[in-house]
């Protein structure tokens, strides 16, 4: 088995498919599992739908029909014949999507948003299926949430992994080219649930596992995993070859390129993961396994932006301790935030992170119960793997530097 994964970019317009075609016949598709994204931007435009259906149902159809047009005309591009049966499948999947936001009773963001957001992956995978079956290339669909399960936690949902093997290891047909969603996974009854955001990575990376692959390889629209987003660094530099070990750390400090959780499954069974370019995909791209060196040693440049820095410190300028910090963490957790980076002295405390569940202003004000509480919003957070001083230097130009940390490889950096 071979797993692959095609990110939106790689499928963002009927050439895009067509694309992801011309791949598969270079690199050879027996036994292998294609995990498909979202076309596009569809997760943001179907993120601004849910948006509308909370705060402004005044523009919930006309961004829904947004979404709709987008696929048309990929669809009307890829299929001449406006009979064929991808048509009804696609309306299905939106009159689907309709009922929900018709018949929804349910308060809760998170669990709305895990209902409505998946369209994406049904509708594109739907269309990259019958596309291939059109010209030739014979798959199966299957639909993710039918191997992947999950608990509840609604946005960022945990695997259960026994179950989910058991399902894979019942359902697969192995010796077919399958087609499926990233992102996707349901839970015990039956509602959809996400991974987290870029979470198509980690499915592909699930499917490896409980399918013992031999590889996955990633398709994007760069040539690997490079040692700096191009979009906010220049003269960003192709890593050869990375070790698990690199890869997670770089994953984990906000590399885009990975999803944080896709290497741990791998890492297990020892599964090389291949970052690769679907512009280009003879070449060698960016290899990830075990035991091996960063090739070339250089820095890595990894930033986040829209952070939130909060420094805390007692009343009374009493310490501290075990007990103030394990109450911090526990409402951290409490209001699902995501701990970037801690710095702790003996009378203060400082942490960054993501606010991604929109729940800032209800821990601070928990928080200046009993701390003074400063913060600060819409910071951005530099991490330099194996830095030497020229690349800190060079983060550091022309910035207010909030906080900065040093370990032996690693550098982080908060700036305004």
């Amino acid at each position: 088995m071979q797993v692959f994964k095609f990110g939106g970019a790689s499928v963002k317009d009927a050439e895009g498919v067509k694309n992801l075609e011309a791949v598969l016949q270079k690199t050879g598709y027996k036994n292998t599992l294609v995990v498909v994204s979202a076309m596009g931007k569809t997760t943001n435009a179907l993120e601004l739908v849910i948006k509308n259906y909370f705060d402004n149902k005044a523009e919930l159809q006309s961004s829904l029909q947004d979404v709709v047009k987008y696929h048309n005309e990929i669809l009307l591009t890829l299929f001449e014949d406006d009979n064929h049966q991808v048509y009804t499948k696609v309306k299905a999947f939106f009159d689907e999507l309709n009922s929900i936001l018709k018949s929804n009773k349910s308060p809760d963001y998170n669990f709305v948003y895990d209902q409505i957001i998946g369209f994406g992956e049904l509708i594109s995978t739907t269309i990259v299926s019958e596309y291939l079956n059109r010209i030739g290339i014979t798959n199966n669909w299957m639909d993710a949430r039918n191997h992947i399960k999950t608990d509840n936690y609604y946005r960022r949902a945990n695997v259960n992994w026994e179950t989910t093997q058991e399902l894979i290891t019942k359902q697969f047909n192995t010796q077919a080219l399958n087609i499926t969603q990233g992102f996707l996974g349901s839970d015990d009854n039956n509602f959809t649930t996400t991974l987290g955001r870029e979470g198509s990575d980690y499915t592909a990376a699930i499917y490896a596992y409980c399918l013992n692959a031999n590889s996955v390889t990633i398709w994007k629209d760069v040539p690997g995993v490079l040692n700096a987003d191009p979009r906010y660094f220049e003269n960003a530099q192709l890593l050869n070859k990375i070790s698990y070990r690199e890869a997670i750390e770089l994953a984990f400090y906000g590399a885009s390129v990975i999803h944080p959780k896709t290497l741990q499954p791998l890492q297990a069974k020892e599964i090389p993961l291949y970052v690769k370019s679907f512009l280009n995909p003879e070449a060698s791209g960016t290899r990830i396994g075990k035991n091996i060196t960063l090739d070339p040693m250089i820095p890595c440049f990894i930033v986040k932006k829209n952070q939130v820095l909060i420094s805390l410190s007692s009343l009374d300028f009493s310490y501290i301790v075990e007990d103030n910090i394990s109450e911090i963490f526990n409402l951290l957790h409490l209001y699902k935030m995501k701990v970037d980076v801690i710095q702790n002295s003996a009378i203060s405390f400082s942490v960054c992170v993501d606010d991604n569940y929109n729940n800032l202003e209800r821990l601070l004000h928990h928080l200046k119960a009993k701390f003074k509480v400063t913060c600060h919003d819409k910071v951005s957070l530099y991490t330099i793997r194996h830095y030497n001083q020229a690349a800190i230097d060079d983060i550091e130009t022309d910035k207010t530097i909030l906080l900065k940390q040093l370990t032996q490889e690693t550098v982080q950096i908060v700036s305004k």
